[in-house]
């Protein structure tokens, strides 16, 4: 696909000294989404001073990805009226956060609902012995602390990104007089708190009924695939095992065994390649020794 002509009017912004980078976070219908980092002229500090958002259409033009944008491609959100998500959006604010960053601790306030429009946020419980179980690995178009945010109480679990993330935040106060004064916007964000519900009753079915070859064939079959095909693990392989409820150790073997049946290939980065998506899905079914 090539770049559109007005690409160079946004490097000419950047110092090229900074090697300024354009890199492919997301997609959707017929646009590819795309992140701009470097450094603007004249300035001595990091890139944050200038990354950007952008969308690619096939029609050849880079446009600016907005808030709404990044709400209405939310699960949550996607059934609410364009005018109402577009006042949800009025209130909401960018939030960025570096990898490895608290977003916030178990037991904080809520600060509000937590749209992820790039990179990847884990949300873990801490046992008292320091163990760690993660919970959910939060991807772009998904939220997090929703559920905090309806319920009204405290965070239940910790939330830290595990990558360079950018969210979109609703603030708490504001979320609750939206959901207060518009008994419709409950309505329409029901039918995405149900598709919630179905994820975590298939996660509850991966960890009861599925082993551990068939939990790892179904995470990364259900994983969000880049441009090039591949899939990149959210975070690092301790966090997926423990999201799997499986150890470490098991994760990585299994990997291995589906690496050596000629079912996936591993890539740098942390990327995996499905070379073989109808004998994963077997595998995911509880069918692999039989491949």
């Amino acid at each position: 696909m090539p770049l559109s002509e007005n690409v160079p009017d946004v490097t000419a912004k950047l110092d090229q000294a900074s090697r300024p980078s354009i890199r492919i976070i997301g997609s959707r219908s017929s646009c590819w989404q795309y992140e701009f980092r470097g450094r603007p002229k004249g300035s001595e500090h990091a890139s944050q001073h200038y990354n950007k958002k952008f969308r690619l259409c096939l029609g050849g033009s880079f446009v600016k990805i907005t808030v709404d944008e990044i709400l209405s491609r939310c699960q949550l959100f996607a059934q609410v009226d364009p005018v109402r998500r577009s006042r949800l959006a009025q209130v909401a604010v960018i939030r960025k956060f570096a990898k490895g960053t608290h977003v916030f601790h178990e037991g904080d306030p809520c600060p509000g609902v937590y749209v992820v429009g790039s990179g990847s946020v884990r949300v873990f419980k801490t046992g008292p012995g320091g163990k760690e179980h993660v919970l959910h690995m939060i991807g772009a178009g998904q939220t997090f602390a929703e559920v905090a945010a309806i319920g009204g109480f405290s965070c239940p679990a910790s939330a830290e990104a595990t990558a360079a993330t950018t969210t979109v935040l609703i603030p708490y106060h504001a979320f609750r007089t939206a959901i207060s004064d518009d008994h419709q916007l409950c309505l329409e964000m029901m039918a995405g708190l149900s598709y919630w519900v179905k994820h975590l009753i298939g996660l509850m079915e991966d960890i009861v009924l599925r082993d551990a070859t068939g939990r790892v064939a179904r995470f990364l079959l259900d994983s969000q695939a880049e441009r090039d095909g591949t899939i990149r693990l959210p975070g690092l392989k301790r966090h997926v095992a423990s999201h799997l409820n499986l150890t470490s150790e098991t994760f990585s073997r299994t990997l291995s065994r589906l690496i050596e049946a000629g079912l996936v290939v591993e890539h740098a980065s942390g990327r995996v390649e499905l070379c073989d998506r109808p004998r994963l899905q077997a595998a995911s079914e509880g069918l692999f020794p039989l491949l």
